[in-house]
């Protein structure tokens, strides 16, 4: 649909929370407001323009909100929280004004005339409604010319977003997460006969943190209903082994059928391949502005990930802190569980929690930051049930093959004296960068090159770990390298780790190019 538009306005289009079907592209420009024109035309000053339009729909102080999660970027300040905009000029043809027609003569000639163009949201089915608005004066002052009448999707209740997560070392069991719109118990279909059902929790507004001294957007401005979690555990199944499974119910809909592979059993002989990165939030699949978009990251990525996985090249993904940058602005988590689904859907995705998904004023975290913008973990461990002890402590350990992964939280309280490793991947810094075997700022030992290059750490005689850090973020390097630090990478990639009993064969993956970039291996 296209919309007639005034030449001499500035105008931006957005969408307000509710958005078409699943994993959808909309294109849609909404009629030309005559009413709000006439009143543009007859009051020249903006402000005397915005006070006898009654469509405006601004709030400057939402600004806040914004801010205290990080984000500095110029989004609209409006009232209610807007997925997404995009400026009416991102169709040339509107700027060349391509598409032109006379809205009034005078004596014969045209005296005014208006644009059309047309631009295209990629949107998700978020259960709720959804509203496309037109609007002019800027992100800072949005006044509003029109909008549409109220858009539902034809199946809010609609099973979505699966992601698998190992519950144990056994690689015989296997959980499945799910959202929908509907509460009731849904079923997860697997191996050709077998069957769970699920069970479904969720989490609401009185569940988010906040303050007086601070009010975060998921008690306010950035809250979403995040619908319904349905989870069920597959089990029966064999280590290192393909299975499919489609899960919902013949009330709501069912999912596709989708392939999935379980990881080798800990402690086996297995060889184990396994991805890991961390900080790496979402980018729109559209030209369109959005709450903390983190350019390129989760995009690359993901894609390279997710041919991996198709390869049949990985097991189990590991996402070690900062999840989907919701950061109180609760739909984000639909637009990133539906960019990770392709690859969450079909391995284990394995996660950690972050300062983006627990931290907050008097919430008990360790770090009294704002950076969950009021999640303070509730969202992240109801999409992410991962097999930890309790609520809020989110310790714990797996084996795959070979390798034993300890998976801890630097955003709780923890303490020291615990057995020793190997290996130390971090998060937080958006790059990557590898040390010696360090400890205390010391290397206590080096690597050296084997037959073909590779750095080598021997661990036969174990000293202090190796670290790595694995933001993937490609921000630039500001502080000066120090002695224990080998290697400095700021690339969007990720790690691609195969593991024996006698090996750890460790690269960094530039996820744009596919290089490897960094390569080291750790024996015993």
């Amino acid at each position: 649909m296209e919309s007639s538009i005034s030449s001499i306005l500035k105008l931006v289009f957005f969408l307000f929370i509710g958005l078409l079907r699943s994993s959808s592209s909309s294109s849609l420009v909404q009629p030309f407001s005559s009413i709000s024109l006439a009143e543009y035309y007859n009051h020249t000053a903006k402000s005397e323009f915005r006070a006898v339009n009654r469509r405006k729909l601004h709030c400057l102080t939402n600004e806040k909100y914004y801010l205290q999660t990080g984000d500095t970027s110029d989004l609209p300040l409006l009232c209610h929280y807007p997925v997404k905009a995009q400026y009416v000029s991102k169709d040339p043809g509107y700027l060349n004004c391509k598409k032109k027609v006379c809205q009034k003569y005078v004596l014969g000639v045209c005296v005014v005339h208006t644009c059309s163009g047309s631009i295209t949201f990629h949107v998700v089915n978020i259960r709720t409604d959804i509203e496309f608005v037109f609007f002019t004066g800027g992100f800072d002052t949005p006044c509003i010319l029109t909008r549409s009448k109220p858009l539902n999707f034809s199946n809010p209740k609609m099973p979505l977003h699966g992601h698998l997560s190992s519950i144990d070392s056994s690689g015989t069991s296997m959980r499945l997460t799910w959202v929908s719109g509907d509460n009731a118990p849904q079923q997860v279909q697997y191996g050709n006969v077998l069957s769970k059902t699920s069970v479904v929790s969720t989490f609401t507004q009185a569940d988010m943190c906040s303050s007086s001294a601070l009010p975060s957007p998921a008690k306010d401005f950035g809250w979403h209903d995040p619908g319904y979690i349905h989870t069920a555990v597959m089990t029966g199944l064999n280590p290192s082994s393909t299975f499919s499974y489609k899960y919902g119910s013949n009330l709501v809909g069912w999912s596709d059928q989708i392939q999935f592979k379980t990881p080798p059993a800990g402690g086996s002989s297995s060889e184990l391949h396994f991805i890991a990165y961390g900080d790496m939030g979402k980018v729109p699949l559209d030209p369109s502005v959005e709450h903390y978009i983190q350019p390129g990251s989760l995009l690359s990525v993901i894609k390279a990930v997710t041919d991996e996985v198709n390869a049949g090249n990985v097991s189990s993904i590991f996402h070690i802190g900062d999840i989907s940058y919701a950061t109180g602005f609760l739909v984000e988590w639909d637009f990133f569980l539906d960019l990770i689904q392709p690859a969450a859907s079909k391995v284990s995705y394995i996660t950690a929690i972050g300062n983006r998904e627990r931290d907050y004023v008097d919430s008990g975290s360790v770090y009294i930051t704002a950076d969950s913008g009021g999640e303070c973990g509730v969202a992240y461990e109801t999409y992410f049930q991962m097999p930890t002890s309790a609520k809020d402590k989110p310790w714990y350990s797996i084996e795959k093959a070979s390798v034993h992964f300890t998976i801890i939280s630097t955003e709780h309280d923890w303490s020291i004296g615990s057995e020793q490793v190997d290996l130390v991947l971090f998060v937080h810094v958006h790059n990557y960068e590898r040390t010696c075997a360090v400890y205390q700022g010391v290397c206590e030992a080096m690597p050296t090159k084997d037959a073909k290059g590779v750095d080598t750490y021997n661990n036969t005689k174990y000293s202090a770990p190796v670290q790595a850090i694995i933001g993937m973020l490609a921000l630039a390097w500001t502080a000066s390298q120090l002695l224990w630090s080998l290697v400095r990478i700021s690339e969007f990639g990720y790690i691609r780790v195969n593991a024996t009993k006698a090996v750890l064969d460790f690269e960094f993956v530039d996820a744009n190019t596919r290089n490897v970039e960094d390569h080291f291996r750790i024996t015993k």
